[in-house]
């Protein structure tokens, strides 16, 4: 059985489809897995023990992305089964000029054209949940759905470390303050290691806590871990401060204890999944949540409002 797996492009995404991905391997254990991402997905799912093949798309760079998709296409060849991830024309295109006969995805005027099985998921729901949906018109069985997976060993530390993600790639909105992360590693540092994580584009509110962590056991990692690293170094944490984010879900997938904050999204959508040990702090706003990559309003309040003292207690709760 081989099985061509279309993943979301964002981090947190690829990690919210791991359970429906162990679900259909469950039901197929034989199955060969043909993984398609963006380079961070791939990066982050690839260890799967069936992912015998795994590409990053590059359909847009360079030439008419419709070719490109064409001769990608023919490039992975037929499959058995094919799912996509991602609701996006040219992915539905990947699957159906890939001859793969069955082939699945979120419901949209072309996945409805071009793919056999178009779904509409269950709503509200959460995104895992949403995934499953998707992922059960392939499987002859009800998929079971179990926590975030990641095959990617966690670090072992020498004492306890605390993780502060100060970004969030999808855009500013989504982002607390360097001055706010800053108060709360001060207030665990006697009990902590701390380590500050980011990706290349967030090594600026990385540097400026650090600026404000003067004499504190910290080391920066900003713009220094390859995803695998990030997945590792997050995985062993005995605590976790971040926004919603991917590394949230990573977070998630080793059941790391996690204070989350959460301004602009929607939280039961995309909270972190399974984690028992997992809290989030946000403030209910009328225009909340905007779903917008900057404050549509000017004055971000849905995380202005929020202080670093009900962060700190939000950790009691889980320490």
């Amino acid at each position: 059985m081989k099985i061509l797996i279309i993943l979301p492009n964002w981090l947190g995404d690829a990690v919210m489809a791991t359970p429906a991905l162990e679900a259909l391997c469950a039901v197929y254990p034989d199955a060969e897995l043909t993984m398609v991402g963006s380079y961070v997905s791939i990066e982050a799912l690839k260890y799967h023990p069936q992912c015998k093949r795994h590409y990053v798309d590059d359909t847009k760079k360079g030439g008419n992305r419709f070719v490109n998709t064409y001769r990608f296409a023919k490039e992975l060849g037929v499959h058995d089964l094919a799912i996509t991830f991602r609701n996006q024309l040219h992915s539905s295109l990947l699957l159906y000029w890939s001859g793969t006969p069955i082939t699945a995805g979120r419901r949209s005027w072309h996945s409805s054209f071009l793919l056999k099985h178009s779904v509409k998921p269950t709503h509200p729901s959460h995104l895992v949940e949403q995934y499953r949906d998707i992922a059960q018109s392939l499987s002859p069985s009800a998929l079971v759905i179990e926590n975030l997976k990641l095959h990617i060993p966690s670090h072992r530390y020498s004492r306890p470390t605390l993780g502060i993600n100060p970004g969030a790639t999808y855009g500013s909105a989504k982002r607390w303050y360097p001055e706010k992360f800053a108060e709360v590693a001060r207030a665990y540092s006697d009990q902590y290691n701390i380590i500050l994580f980011g990706g290349p584009n967030e090594v600026g509110m990385a540097n400026d806590i650090e600026s404000r962590l003067k004499g504190i056991n910290l080391t920066n990692l900003a713009g220094k871990t390859s995803i695998a690293e990030l997945c590792s170094f997050i995985g062993g944490l005995d605590l976790f401060i971040t926004n919603d984010s991917g590394p949230m879900h990573v977070a998630a997938a080793y059941s790391v204890p996690t204070v989350a904050i959460f301004g602009p999204t929607r939280h039961l959508e995309t909270s972190q999944w399974r984690n028992e040990k997992s809290y989030i702090v946000r403030h209910v706003m009328e225009c909340a949540p905007c779903m917008k990559r900057e404050c549509p309003l000017g004055h971000h309040n849905c995380m202005k409002s929020i202080t670093s003292d009900e962060v700190i207690e939000a950790i009691k709760k889980i320490i």
